[in-house]
Formats: C-alpha cells, structure tokens, sequence
C-alpha cells in the first residue's frame, strides 16, 4: 500500500485525483495532509479543521476492488468502513446522517466527499475524502461538531486511523452489497425519529426519515401520510 504524507495542500482529494490522472496508481493510495486549505464538503460545502489536530486523507480505490456498479452501494460501503473503525475504537452511539455525515453522540464527528470517474464500462474508479475530528477541541461557533477526543478523552495517532480506515474499507469490499446496505440502515441517523426539516424554499416541515434508496434519495414521511424522496441538497434536517 502506498501513503503520501503531505505538510499543507489545498486538496487532498484534488491532489489524488490530479496523481491518478497522471499516474497507475496502486489500489488503495492514500494521500494525508498535515493542513487542507480548501477543504470540501457535499457540493462544495467548505469543510474547516485545525491543523495537524484531525485525520485528512484521502484514498484511490480503482473499480475492480468494487463488483457493483451503483455508485451509492459504494458510497454506503465507505461510510460503513468508517463506522467500523469508531466501533474498534469504543466510540459511543456512532450513526450516519444521511448522505455522509460521520456522527457520534448526535454530533458530527468527520464527514466523506467521494468523487467518481466513470470509464467507458460503465464501471468507475474513485477518490475517497475523509475528514474526521480527532484530537480537535475548539470548534469555535460550530456547536455540533466534535471530536474522538471530546467524546473519550483520549489521544489518537492521526496515521493509525488512516491505516485502519483503510483496512476496514477493504474488508466491507468484500461484504456483500446487502449486508452492507442493512447495517447502513441501521445506523441511519434519526431514522423513523420525527425530524424537522428545511427544503430548498426555506419552508420548515416535520417528517420522519423512512430509508434511503438504492439511488441515494431520502425517503420521508411527511404529515400528509405522503413518502417524498429527496436528492442531496433538496433538503437538510435541522437538529
């Protein structure tokens, strides 16, 4: 397995997707970075981390470690692998709000951005974004988030977790699809908890989240005995 360790990037994602433009990377590259300066979220959503405190990375993974070809299989795979490694860590009450949020005691504790490429087949190979709060304890106006470190006190080694995240996701390749997708539902955020909601107008509503499909899309029972599905970014759950 190949690790590049970078001081300072712009991107770390946008640094691994440049290198396997250029390059035959090896399956499962992963490329850390001590500081991200433009750090990004779902859509761009800016993500912010203090330096050298948290785990930044990101991974390749070529498309022959994947046997489907539905890109948000694999998207419910990979933060799965992250779960897995919180829970070899005793990391209480892990969950994942919908569609990549990592969360532990209801508050954001890392987030994924995975960016595809498709190829002629049909199939894909992807860049793998991380961010997850470790040793991070000031999280200024942003009231929930928080970190391994809130949550238990302890110290982690930024490079360990890189190492086990990438471990994990290796194992739960191999997983059959519906297994995956079980646990993932499972350990959906709020799922079948009333919720407040804001859609794309700025209009409030109460639902409860119902699943997630094999699209992506979420599923939520409003008060009109109606399911509506949601793209990204259609709507946003206020907590």
């Amino acid at each position: 397995m190949s690790i590049i360790k970078l001081d300072a990037i712009d991107s770390t994602n946008d640094y691994l997707k440049q290198l396997a433009r250029e390059n035959e990377l090896d399956n499962f590259t992963i490329v850390t970075a001590v500081e991200q300066n433009k750090g990004r979220g779902q859509l761009n959503a800016q993500w912010h981390s203090e330096p050298g405190k948290n785990l930044t990375m990101s991974i390749f993974v070529n498309e022959s470690s994947f046997k489907s070809h539905n890109i948000f299989d694999f998207n419910v795979t990979v933060a799965l692998a992250v779960i897995l490694v919180l829970e070899q860590l005793n990391i209480p009450n892990t969950s994942l709000k919908w569609p990549n949020d990592i969360m532990a005691e209801g508050k954001k504790v890392g987030g994924i951005l995975i960016e595809n490429t498709l190829k002629p087949t049909g199939s894909f190979a992807s860049v793998i974004g991380i961010g997850l709060n470790l040793n991070q304890t000031n999280f200024g106006n942003l009231p929930q988030a928080t970190s391994l470190t809130c949550i238990t006190g302890n110290v982690y080694e930024i490079e360990t977790l890189a190492h086990q995240i990438k471990t994990s996701l290796e194992l739960l390749l191999q997983t059959p699809v519906e297994v995956n997708w079980k646990n993932y539902l499972n350990k959906l955020f709020k799922i079948n908890v009333p919720c407040a909601f804001e859609d794309v107008l700025g209009e409030r509503f109460m639902g409860i989240i119902q699943t997630v499909n094999r699209e992506g899309k979420l599923a939520v029972l409003k008060d009109d005995d109606q399911v509506y599905l949601y793209e990204v970014k259609e709507i946003k759950m206020l907590f």
